[in-house]
């Protein structure tokens, strides 16, 4: 169902799947198998062509979207006038709630290919019915996340703002502001995702409000009169000089800032830079905005500038819009009641069986290897790691119960904190900009 809600679209996420999930659903509660006990695992089997790591992001929306994963009346009768499943599997549907277990690595935590990201475990009714949301979240908000910290590396400590909104879906705009902070980045322009992520908000004026007067000098004298001298002045609409001019001339020297959108940055930064001082604007920031990306910020390293704002490349993974990852089955319940290893054999396409572990070893305090261990339950129990192994996956669900820590605003901020302090201790070809195999090697082991 898809009715305006207070603040945002209201429907559920028990219908953002593909429509064979619920058909297999329907067939296997049929022949009875739809109550094995399953182990499901989303991994990626490879980066982005030349990336040395990706950031996790999105499994607080995943908990989010897992607590309204139900399906009300309107729902069960679309299900059944389309004749997706049967009448049984609809009264089924009815009292639907996940019980099962979830288990990955954190948000903001590094990932590399067969990186366990998460580990969804419960019965195969349940299971087969998130994998399309699950995927659709951390494909995306991973892809963002991956692009925000490589952008953030490559600013060094000047801030990112995420600016956008207005390049992708309306609802992803929000998904991608979240997963920018966690990502790397300092704030948004986009109110919805500040009001429902608690996320610093940022922005003040377009070309079109400068457009709008009759001067340039009108425009600069309304904003200030409503924002304060504290605003940022947009000064690239006609002649930068003459507007920087203008803008000290009406805010005076305590003129918060100026913001470049066109033309040569670095140049324009440089010159703006200097005739701010020489006004004794010496305070100014500068941001600047147009079409920026990874390279374009490195690009800008040794320009006078204060912050960026960025938008496409941000929004699209910067040419990654997707991390390939994947939700496969690892590991069932066979008709004697005894948990079996499974896997695929296609080509190019085999899976590694088993549920797994996974830790992160280190040397001179630098993480060396991404170690994956595969086994039965039992096994993975008695398993000991090497001392100084970093354990990686952390409980997110325990048989039905959301685990709180990891929603939230706090939990935002705990991911934007937690990916700064995971990217250095890779080692520092992490954040080279140049194509390269991952950083570290992944080393997968069954017991």
């Amino acid at each position: 169902m898809q009715t305006q809600g207070s603040d945002h679209m209201d429907y559920s996420p028990a219908l953002m799947t593909d429509m064979y999930e619920y058909t297999m659903l329907d067939a296997c509660l049929k022949d009875g198998t739809a109550d094995r006990k399953c182990v499901f695992e989303v991994f990626t089997r490879h980066l982005p062509i030349g990336r040395r790591y990706g950031v996790v992001a999105g499994t607080e929306r995943i908990l989010d979207e897992l607590e309204r994963f139900h399906l009300d009346d309107e729902d069960l009768k679309f299900l059944a006038d389309r004749k997706v499943v049967s009448p049984e599997t609809i009264k089924w549907l009815e009292s639907f709630h996940f019980s099962g277990t979830i288990k990955g690595y954190r948000e903001g935590e590094m990932f590399f290919p067969n990186s366990p990201i998460l580990e969804v475990e419960g019965t195969f009714g349940e299971c087969t019915l998130l994998e399309t949301l699950i995927l659709s979240v951390l494909n995306y908000d991973s892809a963002v996340a991956s692009a925000a910290s490589r952008m953030a590396s490559a600013a060094k400590d000047r801030p990112c703002m995420d600016m956008g909104g207005r390049r992708t879906n309306e609802w992803s705009a929000v998904a991608a502001a979240r997963a920018a902070v966690v990502g790397g980045f300092q704030g948004t322009a986009n109110l919805l995702a500040a009001q429902m992520y608690g996320l610093k908000a940022i922005g003040t004026a377009a070309h079109c409000f400068t457009l709008v007067h009759d001067s340039e000098r009108q425009a600069f004298e309304s904003q200030i009169a409503a924002l304060g001298r504290n605003t940022t002045l947009l000064v690239d609409t006609y002649n930068i000089e003459e507007a920087v001019k203008t803008a000290v001339e009406v805010a005076g020297p305590e003129l918060g800032g100026v913001r470049i959108d066109s033309g040569d940055l670095a140049l324009m930064a440089q010159r703006v830079r200097n005739q701010l001082d020489a006004l004794g604007a010496t305070n100014t920031r500068i941001t600047v905005t147009n079409d920026l990306d990874e390279y374009a910020l490195a690009a800008l390293q040794t320009a006078p500038v204060d912050s960026y704002g960025v938008g496409t490349m941000l929004v699209t993974g910067s040419g990654a819009p997707t991390c390939a990852m994947v939700y496969k089955l690892t590991e069932r319940e066979g008709a004697d009641g005894v948990m079996v290893p499974v896997m695929k054999k296609s080509k190019d396409k085999a899976t590694v069986p088993g549920r797994k572990v996974a830790y992160r070893s280190y040397e001179y305090g630098l993480a060396d290897v991404e170690h994956v261990i595969s086994g039965s339950e039992d096994k993975l129990a008695a398993f000991r790691p090497e001392e100084g192994w970093k354990d990686l996956m952390v409980d997110f669900v325990d048989h039905g119960e959301i685990n709180h820590e990891w929603q939230g605003h706090d939990a935002i901020q705990r991911a934007h904190d937690y990916r700064a302090k995971a990217l250095a201790e890779l080692p520092i070809a992490a954040q080279s900009l140049m194509r390269g195999d991952p950083v570290i090697p992944t080393e997968v082991t069954v017991l």
